[in-house]
């Protein structure tokens, strides 16, 4: 019997149609609603930035070569998703509708140039004058010249312009929206102090558009939005003279001349205007052209204005202390003592800060090594290292420039710790430095000790805040070694420094070597399952697409271990008739994006728990620097198992996996488990037993 996968970039469509549920769902408060539209969009247009520019790309090679990546031959996966994310565009204009008319209820009106007050007309005019008009520069459109280029991430708009006395001649430009240097929202004066106006700056700029066009003497306009998205695959030549960093920034560049993966435009365009933008796109039919409301580039309504009075932040959305750092003591002699478990964003991310700035002070602190991959604005994790640096500490920073569309701004970090005197590791080629791993080295009365931390997340305070990660804080001396052999293969990477990582004892790292330990356990499980006794394993990961693994996967549930998976995203795997027990996987989505990964294996009643930085897909296990720590301290194994199995109880946001990919939520006749807001309650009891 042959094996059943889900496409990969089909069950990518189908989590995020799971962040279009939560902006459906009425009991989840309304400026909330409006960010998961803002994610929504933000994930689409990545998605065709990467996922469907890689399709097309692959159509250019053998469909029977590149079949066996994808499940399916790509050209049979971008008919799928052009008609998902069609249908799914339709479902986001109805509640993007819907979602208004309750804005109304509240008080809070979208204003656009047609519906505007004597007064707010004039502040809009004084607005633009002053603020808007000196980053707007419009650009003629003809027939006979080529199209300009167009920002891959910016809003257009395309404007139609004629004289009365012109019964059919039109002429045609577009304007970039300044939204970068503006900001996108407006908020405009009101006679009701309790009404709340909002003008989206296309729409100031159209109600300028005859300011703008004085010049020719044009008398009616028509503007509508359209946005173009490219190939964002940076393409990196093999010119041994440049070195890595002088690559990306080539790379960089040269995202410019990506190819059109999606042209998404208002439906109620000007004809002619449309069909010359098509034409001068070099857009077909094959290409994804898709018609769509007025508004677009709705990622900016990810920070829509604060201007909704009725919503209090419950208390179950706050931080608080983890109890281990409530008497007051330094956290560098809390974790000298003790593991620490810190969970976001339930538990507040300053240990980590305070943990670098006392490291900084510290006279006995000679060293510390960090990875960094995507860091906050203005980050407080590179402020204390600044200062560690200056205080004459060896600060060697993991710098990874691959960082997809971070890779601009990781350039910018590169230079300003190389100006501090900060050793920065720009990693293996070909191979992305993925593990979030930082040792402090310090020596003092003869000894040198070591201590630090390792996370499933980002080390930024910013995101921190919003998704759910685990970081855990240890002295552990197999833990310090293994960090140590990372940084060492890293400092000075040679061809042959696999056999360097899996000696290994208290990390799985990647590449391979995670993968033959995920098998060994899995092996284990299958071999107790056998003779009939308890198998069981719990994992928690972002995706789940690897073949192999999903593979091994099967044949454990075809022996009777007991599967259980909490996947947020991408998830290939299909229950098989021969199962003896049933893969049972869920997502979770709500307030939080679920981020940590986290593995369980049963293993005869020793419990085995690791926390991990990969996700289960090829690119991570093979391709990547990962690594994934043993957690042996028994009361920090009880907690991640007792947050796991809060999870799997979840009936309100977790929605079933399966074959169909038809998200349906978790329902049952138990008692009500949100699990995110069950995690909080758990964890804060700890604090006041502490």
């Amino acid at each position: 019997m042959s094996l059943q996968f889900n496409p990969r970039d089909i069950t990518w469509l189908a989590f995020n149609e799971r962040v279009l549920q939560e902006a459906m769902d009425e009991k989840v408060p309304l400026h909330l609603r409006i960010r998961f539209l803002g994610i929504f969009s933000n994930n689409l247009d990545e998605f065709f930035r990467v996922r469907v520019a890689g399709l097309k790309r692959a159509m250019d090679f053998k469909e029977k070569v590149i079949a066996e990546s994808f499940y399916q031959t790509p050209s049979k996966i971008l008919q799928r998703i052009n008609d998902i994310v069609i249908r799914q565009q339709q479902n986001f204009d109805k509640t993007w509708k819907k979602i208004q008319v309750e804005m109304a209820d509240e008080k809070v009106f979208i204003k656009t140039s047609k519906n505007l007050t004597g007064k707010q007309k004039e502040f809009v005019r004084n607005y633009f004058d002053e603020v808007v008009e000196s980053n707007v520069i419009p650009i003629l459109l003809h027939d006979n010249t080529p199209m300009p280029y167009l920002r891959d991430k910016s809003l257009y708009l395309g404007v139609a312009m004629r004289k009365k006395d012109w019964q059919y001649q039109s002429n045609y430009a577009i304007i970039e929206i300044p939204s970068r240097f503006v900001g996108r929202f407006v908020l405009l004066p009101t006679e009701d102090p309790e009404e709340k106006n909002v003008m989206l700056l296309e729409d100031v700029i159209t109600f300028n558009l005859p300011h703008i066009f004085s010049y020719f003497g044009y008398d009616e306009f028509s503007a509508n939005a359209f946005k173009v998205t490219k190939d964002a695959e940076l393409n990196l030549d093999n010119d041994i003279k440049t070195n890595f960093a002088e690559k990306i920034e080539k790379g960089i560049k040269n995202r410019r001349k990506g190819k059109p993966t999606r042209f998404v435009f208002d439906k109620d365009m000007d004809k002619a205007l449309l069909e010359l933008l098509i034409r001068k796109l070099n857009l077909t039919k094959k290409d994804s052209i898709i018609p769509g409301g007025k508004i677009h580039n709705f990622k900016h309504f990810m920070d829509f204005p604060d201007v909704f009075e009725t919503y209090e932040r419950p208390e179950e959305r706050t931080s608080f202390s983890h109890p281990a750092f409530e008497n007051g003591e330094r956290v560098t002699d809390v974790i000298l003592k003790d593991d620490v478990l810190l969970t976001f964003p339930y538990h507040k991310y300053n240990p980590v800060i305070d943990l670098l700035r006392e490291a900084a002070m510290d006279p006995d602190v000679k060293s510390i090594q960090i990875t960094a991959y995507r860091l906050a604005g203005s980050s407080k994790i590179i402020n204390a290292l600044v200062y560690a640096a200056r205080n004459g500490k060896e600060v060697t920073v993991m710098l990874e420039l691959q960082a997809r569309f971070d890779e601009e701004s990781n350039l910018e970090w590169k230079d300003t710790l190389e100006a501090e005197g900060i050793n920065v590791l720009i990693g293996i080629p070909n191979k992305k430095v993925h593990a979030k791993l930082c040792i402090i080295k310090k020596r003092a009365h003869n000894k040198t000790i070591q201590y630090g931390f390792i996370s499933t997340g980002n080390f930024n305070e910013k995101t921190a805040r919003v998704y759910g990660d685990h970081l855990l804080m240890t002295a552990d001396r197999g833990i310090m070694a293994d960090i140590n052999k990372v940084f060492n293969v890293l400092k000075k990477p040679k061809d042959d420094y696999l056999p360097v990582l899996k000696t290994c004892k208290s990390l799985l790292v990647c590449p391979q070597f995670m993968r033959e330990k995920i098998v060994h356990h899995i092996d284990r499980e299958i071999e107790e399952a056998k003779a009939g006794r308890k198998a069981e394993m719990i994992v928690k990961v972002n995706s789940l697409s690897d073949r192999a693994v999903i593979t091994k996967l099967y044949d454990a549930a075809k022996a009777g271990v007991v599967i259980r998976l909490i996947v947020r995203g991408i998830y290939c795997a299909v229950n098989q008739k021969d199962f003896k027990e049933k893969i049972k996987a869920v997502s979770i989505v709500d307030e939080y994006l679920e981020h940590a990964r986290v593995i369980y294996f049963y293993n005869r009643g020793s419990e085995d728990m690791y926390i991990s930085s990969a996700d289960w897909m090829t690119r991570n296990l093979d391709y990547r620097i990962e690594a994934a720590a043993k957690i042996t301290d028994k009361n920090l194994k009880k907690e991640l198992k007792d947050i796991l199995d809060i999870q799997l109880k979840d009936n309100v946001k977790a929605r079933i996996l399966d074959k169909k990919l038809s998200n349906e939520y978790v329902k049952n006749d138990k008692k009500e488990c949100r699990s995110q807001i069950e995690i909080y309650k758990y964890l804060k009891a700890k604090t006041s037993t502490k």
